[in-house]
Parts: C-alpha cells; sequence; structure tokens
C-alpha cells in the first residue's frame, strides 16, 4: 500500500501535466506507454504463442507519428499491417504461424488503438474537460469499488477471473462513478464558462456507464493474466504493476467516454 501512495504522489501531477498540455506531449507520452503496454503484453503472451514483436512495434510507432489522428488513413493502415502479417508466415513459416499473427494484431488493436482514444477525446471540443471522465469513471470508481466491496462486499462477482471482487463493489463502483463524475460536472460549471447545457447530468451518466465498462476492462485484463498464469503484466509502476495493470480500464473507458461525447452532440 505504501508503495502504491508513493507512486500515486509522483504520478498524479506528471499526468495532470501531461494531459493539460494535450498536443505533441500527450501524444508522444501516450506513444511511450503503448510501445511498453505492447511490449508487456507480448511479453506476457509468448507463454502461449509467439507474436511477431518487431512488426507489431513498427506499426505501432508509424501510427503514433504518421497516421494518428487522421481517421481516412486508418483502413489503408490496417490493410498494410495485416497484409505484412500474414506475409511473415509465408517467409517464416517454420516459426509463426496464423495463431501468432492473431495475437499480434490483437495486441495492438487492444493496447495501441485503444490507448489513443484519451487523446482523440482530448482533441474534440471543450476535451480538455470531458477528458478527466475517462479517469474519474475508471479509476475513481474503481477505489471506490474497493472500499464499497471491502466493507459490505459478500456475494462473489466473478471468482475464477477476479476473486476479491464481489456484486457489491461492482455496484458501488457504478454509483461512486456517477457520483464523482457529477462532482466534477457541477465544479466544471461553476468556475468556468462551458457552454454546454446539462454538463453535470451528462457527466453522470458518462460517468456511470463509464464505470461499468472499467470493470469490464479489468476482467478483461484479469482473464488473459490467468489465461498466462501471471499476477502483473510489469513492475514499472511500483506497487500498481505495469502499463497494462494501471491503464487497462482506461483502454476501454476511453473509447465509451469518446463515442458518448459524439453521440450526445448528435442528440443535443
Amino acid at each position: 500500500m505504501r508503495l502504491r501512495i508513493i507512486t500515486a504522489v509522483f504520478g498524479i501531477p506528471l499526468l495532470l501535466g501531461i494531459v493539460l498540455s494535450g498536443g505533441w506531449i500527450l501524444k508522444l507520452a501516450i506513444g511511450v506507454m503503448t510501445l511498453v503496454g505492447l511490449y508487456e503484453f507480448y511479453t506476457v503472451m509468448e507463454k502461449k504463442a509467439h507474436p511477431i514483436k518487431y512488426i507489431g512495434y513498427i506499426y505501432t510507432m508509424l501510427f503514433t507519428f504518421f497516421v494518428f489522428p487522421y481517421d481516412e488513413w486508418y483502413f489503408v493502415f490496417f490493410m498494410c499491417f495485416l497484409f505484412t502479417l500474414l506475409l511473415s508466415i509465408i517467409f517464416f513459416h517454420q516459426k509463426y504461424n496464423i495463431i501468432d499473427v492473431a495475437v499480434t494484431f490483437i495486441g495492438f488493436f487492444y493496447v495501441c488503438i485503444l490507448f489513443f482514444y484519451v487523446q482523440k477525446v482530448r482533441n474534440l471540443e471543450y476535451g480538455e474537460y470531458f477528458v478527466w471522465l475517462i479517469f474519474i469513471s475508471a479509476w475513481g470508481s474503481d477505489t471506490l469499488a474497493y472500499f464499497t466491496g471491502i466493507t459490505i462486499g459478500k456475494h462473489k462477482l466473478c471468482p475464477q477471473l477476479s476473486p476479491k471482487k464481489t456484486v457489491e463493489g461492482a455496484l458501488g463502483g457504478i454509483v461512486g462513478g456517477s457520483l464523482l463524475s457529477l462532482i466534477y460536472g457541477i465544479i466544471v460549471t461553476y468556475i468556468t464558462e462551458i457552454p454546454i447545457i446539462y454538463f453535470p447530468a451528462i457527466c453522470s451518466i458518462i460517468g456511470g456507464t463509464g464505470a461499468i465498462v472499467s470493470q469490464l476492462g479489468d476482467l478483461t485484463a484479469s482473464s488473459v493474466k490467468r489465461y498466462v498464469n501471471i499476477k502483473d503484466y510489469g513492475n514499472l509502476f511500483p506497487g500498481h504493476g505495469g502499463v497494462l495493470d494501471r491503464f487497462d480500464s482506461i483502454l476501454f473507458t476511453a473509447p465509451l467516454v469518446y463515442y458518448s461525447i459524439i453521440v450526445l452532440n448528435l442528440i443535443f
């Protein structure tokens, strides 16, 4: 616990500075975290497959520096990536197979594409306000789910994947994520002149749904770790584990927040 607190004390101000800066600073930070996270994923999956790591790393850097945020190039990029992977099992068929191609591609999509939704949200109009809902709905709900679980938790949520999670804790996390996001929306409305109608209510809805999705993200990571029989993906963050241990829920909440804003813009 002491290590977790120390890491948070140093990590939270750094996160605040990077996200507030946005632009190339945020893009570079996400790119670095993506490469580390992809390394963690490929490394643990080597217990079950042979991911074609160097191709995954090369295309991650190409995506970071040349493709993102140009959505119109995504299809061409994915086709080139997949084509390169398929060619590799022709020229290196004695070492790699179609399972290795699938693991390599899924790892890239899971880590790189989902991670960059943080910047996609930040780049939206008023994204400097909406982007924090990603972290509030993920980490805020996780904290409240933890304390709710250890206080009143009795019914196991998914013992095969995460023995300590309870139904009560999950519900507490959802309610907590919604309330924390509502409070955040009220504060932003009070101290800024953001011209979005019902901003606190919008934040509350996104926070609640984000809390649900964040728990799914956490269980997904737990499922992978159970499959390869490991406790943590890495140890980059003392007391927290690796990039994927710390950001597994973020990878799910970031796209949820992004598309929620798109839908709400269409409605309002």
